[in-house]
């Protein structure tokens, strides 16, 4: 793992992974944000599509045989259509990055997603021998109680984005922990409930000794989703959305924890500071 980025929390170590590259509709993923403004940011395409990443973590500690994923990515799981749609790589996906890098899927004991949407789950499951199977054999899959009823329910405003291939294996498989509000995961690890994004989506704060990192699934997708205004067309209750960042990053500037940003390209893990009525973001270098 010499090559990829780390950040040492005093007695844990995040490392940093990816999950894939797709691309998404800038109109969509801005919202009510006008398209000059954006753009200057996120250079569309020909498509009107932003280039996006799957930013996933890899949390271990010291003498300690745990090793956990959050977040895993949109996975392989796609038709030619659907590749060209999003602009996936289905070859480019956490698994392969982890065995590029050493790491046995087989050694990760839990799995923690912000919500469940493909872009998100979608490295759970894969096709090995023809047959669905979970990507993480040995983790224990952690969610919110109220997003796993939702993706059974297929609950939201895009129709195809909670999938079944992503859910069932790990249903098949018993492997999942459903999780009621603000709970530990495991050993300094919890979840942050934010909804807004969707009804059961939460963050995930690990806490070190020296500092915190709070991974925000899709309650700020980008660096450039900082500003108060600055929803997705996706989230299912847009002020809800802002009041929990708002939280998170008044919390964040207090204590000079660091924010890892599930779709940045540039800068995904950040610290944040006060700035006025509002936040300011500074890019934190990881060491190899």
């Amino acid at each position: 793992m010499k090559d990829l980025p780390t950040y040492n929390l005093g007695d844990c170590r995040v490392t940093l992974l990816s999950g894939g590259r797709l691309k998404l509709d800038g109109g969509a993923m801005f919202g009510l944000i006008p398209k000059p403004l954006w753009n200057r940011a996120c250079p569309a395409d020909d498509q009107n599509r932003i280039q996006l990443h799957c930013n996933c973590l890899l949390v271990e500690w010291p003498d300690s045989d745990r090793r956990l994923i959050i977040e895993t990515g949109h996975g392989p799981k796609y038709a030619e259509k659907e590749q060209k749609i999003f602009a996936i790589d289905p070859t480019r996906w956490l698994r392969p990055c982890l065995i590029q890098h050493d790491i046995d899927p087989a050694s990760i004991t839990d799995v923690v997603l912000s919500h469940l949407h493909f872009d998100h789950a979608g490295g759970l499951t894969w096709k090995s021998d023809g047959a669905l199977v979970p990507t993480f054999p040995n983790a224990t899959v952690h969610a919110q109680q109220q997003e796993y009823e939702d993706a059974h329910a297929n609950f939201g405003v895009m129709t195809a984005t909670y999938r079944r291939e992503n859910i069932e294996p790990i249903d098949a498989a018993d492997r999942w922990r459903l999780l009621n509000g603000d709970e530990q995961i495991v050993p300094n690890v919890r979840s942050l409930v934010t909804p807004g994004h969707t009804r059961g989506h939460h963050c995930i704060v690990v806490e070190g000794s020296d500092r915190t990192l709070v991974f925000t699934g899709d309650l700020m997708p980008t660096r450039h989703h900082l500003g108060a205004a600055y929803n997705m067309a996706y989230d299912l209750f847009p002020l809800e959305n802002r009041e929990s960042k708002r939280r998170l990053l008044t919390w964040l500037a207090e204590t000079d924890g660091l924010l890892a940003i599930d779709h940045e390209v540039e800068t995904p893990i950040v610290s944040v500071r006060q700035d006025g009525d509002w936040f300011q973001l500074d890019p934190v270098s990881g060491g190899a």
